[in-house]
Formats: structure tokens, C-alpha cells, sequence
């Protein structure tokens, strides 16, 4: 499902930010990439969807080679992807309804689809009661729970998220995750970058990556 084989990045200036990451994951895992801040998490997430590239290495991604791909073909790629970044692009001139109908907006939907998969997924997130609300009139954890009805309401089979727990108490925090979790039990590939290890520690036994000055220092198991 996703490969990454010997993938560095250097920055102009000479900053690699990441130095021969390998690992893989297969179809329906949960996996949390963990390390202090400048380990490397975000660039590595954002490569995933060909926001960034790699300066060497390849990283493979439903059978497409991410790094390598035209600018035309990374719309494709992204179709199957969910992304939760910690930019989370809210438009906060829109409804909360709209807001997650904007991605179905760039397929070819019939309207009634649309809106059954766009209050579809604003109930699994608990937020159907709020579609007519504004983002603004939202707390951090509902405004989070926003960012994720939009990223699954395609139904991707991945689902990334970046430190998607940061600034939420931790009773929210811990509600985040278990929606994560859930879409983890239906089969679709999520993967977390945290430092936060008490929700890791909730979910012991699930895969963990931990980077280090850009390496990857541990793949396995969490504890």
C-alpha cells in the first residue's frame, strides 16, 4: 500500500531533513510515526501525496511511484488519499456542510450522493447537528473533527493525519484518535504522526515508526 525505499530529502541549503527512510505498510495497518519536532514527521507525511519530494529514493503509493509523477497525474493520486495537516484550510466563510462538500465538488457526483456521502460523513464525526454552523462557531476539537469528515467523505483507503491531537485537551484528544481508529477497523490504512505517547500507549501492538535526526530508529511494534 505504501513504500518508502532508502528516501532522503535535502532543502536548499544544505538541511536533510530525512537520510535513507525504508519501511512499508500494508493494506488496513495503523501506524504512528513519532519523534520530537525536526525529526522529519511532516515532510515525510506530505511526500505521501506528492506535496513533497524526495531528493532520492522512491516511495510507492497504491502501486504509483509518488516520487516520480507528472504534475498531471498527482490529482489522480490524491483521490485515494485522506488528508488531516496541521494547516487544516477550513473556509471559514462556509458552512460546515460545505466545507466537506468542497472536495465532492472536483468529482462527478449526482447531487443527492453528494450530500448523502457529505452528511454521512459529518455523522461519523459527530458533527451532523452542526452542518448549518460556520467554523468560527466551532471549538478546536469540532473544528478537528471538521478537518476529518472533509478527508474521508471520498472514502479514501488512506488516511493521513499530522499531529491531529496538538492543542486539543485530552479528553478530545482521545476522541480524535478513536475516529481514526474506527476508520482503521473498516479496513482503510491510517497513519498518525504524534508526539503525544499517552494516545500511542492507548493503542499498544499497533505499528510504529520512530524518527530520529531524520532516520528511522524503530519499526515495529509500539509497546
Amino acid at each position: 500500500m505504501i513504500s518508502f525505499s532508502g528516501v532522503s530529502k535535502r532543502y536548499p541549503g544544505g538541511k536533510e531533513v530525512l537520510s535513507g527512510v525504508s519501511f512499508s505498510l500494508a493494506a488496513g495497518e495503523l501506524c504512528f510515526v513519532t519523534g520530537q519536532s525536526g525529526a522529519g514527521k511532516s515532510t515525510l507525511l506530505k511526500m505521501i501525496p506528492a506535496i513533497e519530494r524526495p531528493t532520492s529514493g522512491s516511495i510507492i503509493v497504491n502501486g504509483q511511484n509518488a516520487s516520480a509523477l507528472g504534475r498531471r497525474a498527482v490529482p489522480q493520486l490524491r483521490r485515494n488519499l485522506g488528508l488531516v495537516f496541521q494547516d487544516q484550510k477550513l473556509l471559514y466563510d462556509r458552512s460546515v456542510y460545505d466545507n466537506v462538500m468542497l472536495p465532492l465538488e472536483f468529482g462527478d457526483f449526482p447531487a443527492k450522493e453528494a450530500a448523502r456521502r457529505a452528511r454521512a460523513a459529518l455523522d461519523k464525526v459527530g458533527l451532523l447537528g452542526r452542518e448549518r454552523a460556520t467554523p468560527i462557531q466551532l471549538s478546536g476539537g469540532e473544528q478537528q473533527r471538521l478537518a476529518i469528515a472533509r478527508a474521508v467523505v471520498n472514502r479514501p483507503a488512506i488516511l493521513i493525519a499530522d499531529e491531529p491531537t496538538s492543542n486539543l485537551d485530552a479528553t478530545s484528544a482521545a476522541s480524535i484518535l478513536d475516529i481514526f481508529y474506527s476508520f482503521h477497523q473498516v479496513g482503510v490504512t491510517v497513519l498518525i504522526a504524534t508526539h503525544d505517547q499517552a494516545l500511542i500507549e492507548r493503542y499498544a501492538g499497533r505499528r510504529l515508526l520512530a524518527l530520529s535526526a531524520g532516520r528511522v530508529t524503530v519499526s515495529g511494534a509500539g509497546k
